[in-house]
């Protein structure tokens, strides 16, 4: 991309990244979606056991294992839509609890996170990014969730990270054998599906403001029991309004960093 510093790092075989935030070193995942196995309980009939210390256990390896100073959360953090109760309340306030001990926490607001943001936003160490997204450290990264349209001010960012989709891909061996994968989705971020559409928030009566080469990133779900977008199987869609659009020109990488090739091709 013409860049001569790494500004995000995918961490090998992890949904996760190291974001360099100027003086800061970040953790980021997306879709974390505690609470999960009380909603799948609510609204699918389905009783699984709790996974919620496994989930924060790999969270706080993450953050051990990189010496990090903040964990970034690209939305999704709460499961259920609305004000948690119950056992995702319960998962959270241990979640909040644990985290701010060893770091600050960002947590840019996803379509599942409304319900939460008033109950932990005034902790000391947790900064709240709201739906349409911002810039982190000196401003190079921009972090949004991706259920809705970028603020404008992402255009002064050199590189975007968001979650929403839990991209996957159904691979086939060479005997028939299919199996799923969590990707990452990278590649240059097209301006102008942004700031042409006249239905997003930066529509049409916005300035253009040149991006001029922005990479979008869209990391994988973090929560091993969330259901995610097939990006090679016919009839799938995007959920975010700007997808596929924005990203005319991406690749899909496993989380082993292999490189399937351009994501509409694999």
């Amino acid at each position: 991309m013409g860049r001569s510093r790494i500004l995000v790092e995918p961490i090998p075989n992890e949904p996760a990244a190291r974001i360099y935030c100027g003086d800061e070193l970040a953790v980021a995942i997306a879709d974390y979606h505690a609470g999960i196995e009380a909603g799948l309980r609510y609204e699918r009939g389905v009783e699984l056991e709790s996974n919620a210390d496994r989930r924060l256990d790999r969270v706080c390896s993450l953050l051990e294992r990189t010496g990090a100073d903040r964990l970034i959360v690209l939305g999704d953090l709460g499961h259920r839509i609305g004000e948690p109760t119950g056992a995702e309340k319960e998962e959270l306030d241990t979640f909040f609890d644990t985290v701010l001990e060893r770091v600050s926490l960002t947590l840019a607001v996803g379509n599942h996170d409304g319900g939460l943001v008033a109950e932990y936003d005034s902790r000391p160490g947790v900064t709240i990014i709201d739906s349409a997204g911002g810039l982190v450290g000196d401003r190079s990264v921009g972090v949004l969730h991706g259920h809705t349209w970028p603020d404008p001010s992402l255009s002064k960012a050199e590189i975007i990270c968001m979650g929403h989709e839990h991209p996957t891909v159904q691979l086939q061996d060479t005997v028939g054998g299919t199996r799923v994968e969590k990707v990452w989705l990278r590649g240059t971020f097209d301006r102008t599906t942004l700031f042409d559409n006249p239905k997003g928030a930066c529509g049409a009566d916005q300035a253009i403001t040149a991006f001029g080469s922005v990479e979008l990133v869209v990391f994988p779900v973090f929560n091993e029991r969330s259901g995610g977008t097939w990006i090679n199987v016919e009839g799938q869609a995007f959920l975010s309004p700007f997808l596929p659009d924005a990203l005319s020109e991406g690749h899909a990488y496993l989380l082993d960093g292999t490189r399937l090739g351009a994501y509409q091709q694999v």
